[in-house]
């Protein structure tokens, strides 16, 4: 029964109009460390502006190996999740997570990321659930040899999300494949520690799909 609400609840979202989501990103390292700090903000909206799909806050610790191109992060996000439409109802979920950041560079121009990350969720009204995801990042600077100042450059991803348990409790059930972000953007380097970046992203999940508008902020402290 609660199954086939969730469905129906999905139904009802306009897959036609237009989200967005409107992001800061934003890291640190300690000096002659191999420690450092990341996170991110993300104001989620179901339409351009206004209506609540998620406020995201996100913080980790990083750990960087010398010497190696790989970046491990451990952390912390809550999340309020809002409702499609007229209704103000939301739901909150609180979220561990671990990640390995691999990066590389093939060439002279295309930066190359693989992002592993596996997530511990508390959801109100739901068991213990996981998730794994595994992201691959593409930067290719279009005017420029690097990422430097001045800088314009093309940026894509895609992101695949795995469920851990399908059973969440209160006879919910949920399907292995969760979600698939596919992204598309254009970006400028306001400096060599900021950048500026407008795409598109699809999410695909298994009751709806629908296009994003995103406008990120990208910060090197």
């Amino acid at each position: 029964m609660v199954t086939l609400l969730s469905s129906h609840i999905y139904s009802q979202i306009d897959e036609d109009k237009m989200g967005a989501w409107y992001m800061y990103v934003w890291n640190t390292s300690f000096k002659e460390s191999n420690f450092g700090l990341q996170g991110d903000i993300q104001y989620r909206n179901w339409n351009l502006i206004g209506d609540l799909e998620q406020l995201l806050l996100r913080g980790g610790i990083t750990y960087t190996p010398k010497e190696t191109p790989v970046k491990f992060t451990a952390g912390y996000a809550h999340i309020t999740i809002g409702t499609f439409g007229d209704s103000d109802k939301t739901k909150e979920e609180s979220r561990i997570y671990q990640e390995a950041l691999l990066s590389q560079k093939i060439g002279n121009r295309i930066y190359l990321k693989h992002r592993f990350r596996y997530e511990q969720r508390f959801v109100a009204n739901q068991d213990f659930r996981t998730r794994y995801r595994y992201g691959i990042f593409f930067t290719v600077p279009l005017n420029k040899k690097t990422l430097k100042k001045g800088a314009i450059y093309s940026a894509f991803y895609d992101e695949i999300f795995l469920n851990g348990q399908r059973d969440i409790g209160n006879n919910q059930t949920v399907e292995t494949f969760d979600a698939n972000r596919l992204y598309l953007a254009i970006g400028y380097s306001i400096s060599d520690k900021l950048k500026m970046q407008v795409g598109f992203m699809k999410q695909t999940k298994n009751s709806y799909s629908k296009g994003q508008l995103q406008i990120s902020l990208h910060h090197t402290l």
